[in-house]
């Protein structure tokens, strides 16, 4: 089943097959999200289980800023031309401490060819952990550094929007005009 994103695939305009390509990239990246998420919520229960999601989110939050500053390691990992061994070899190589638990996640991942998702199962058990711990993550974008009667007040504004307990982090975009853009988990307030 194809998720037809806004573009529409019309067979009888000029850029069809451009707009069939941008549908399946879609929906190969939604199938890719789906599967982290599924991965990171298992990977979180099992961890649970043997008492170290500590110390496995302390891992995927070093996979994930590895993923994250090293596009080669992506374009590696994602590659359809490198065979399964050598992503995993390569995955060998890059984590070589990784914990029994963790290396039971490369194995799987290897396994069902799914090498590619990693940083994105880093990602979302980074996100399942905190929100099992009672915890969600903030950002508030402005155009100057928060001053701290400031913070009090946006943490009240983003109190309002859940009831976790929010960790919040200040981004300064010299470009906004004034105010601020208070990120909550997937909720959005402009102010």
């Amino acid at each position: 089943r194809l998720l037809i994103p806004n573009w529409k695939v019309k067979k009888n305009s000029p850029n069809w097959s451009t707009n069939l390509l941008k549908t399946l990239l879609y929906n190969q990246n939604m199938k890719a999200v789906r599967a982290s998420i599924r991965y990171a919520k298992a990977l979180l229960e099992f961890a649970i289980e043997n008492q170290k999601e500590k110390s496995v989110v302390e891992e995927m939050q070093n996979i994930l800023s590895l993923v994250e500053s090293s596009p080669q390691l992506d374009e590696a990992l994602n590659s359809p031309i490198l065979p399964g061994f050598q992503k995993r070899k390569i995955i060998d190589e890059v984590f070589p401490k990784a914990s029994k638990i963790v290396q039971t996640l490369f194995d799987l991942l290897s396994q069902n060819g799914r090498e590619g998702i990693l940083g994105g199962i880093a990602y979302n058990y980074i996100e399942l952990f905190d929100k099992n711990q009672g915890k969600v993550a903030a950002t508030v974008t402005t155009a100057v550094l928060l001053t701290k009667d400031l913070e009090k007040e946006i943490l009240l504004k983003a109190a309002a929007l859940t009831p976790l307990k929010i960790e919040l982090k200040n981004i300064v975009d010299p470009t906004i005009k004034g105010g601020f853009i208070l990120r909550v988990g997937d909720l959005e307030y402009n102010a």
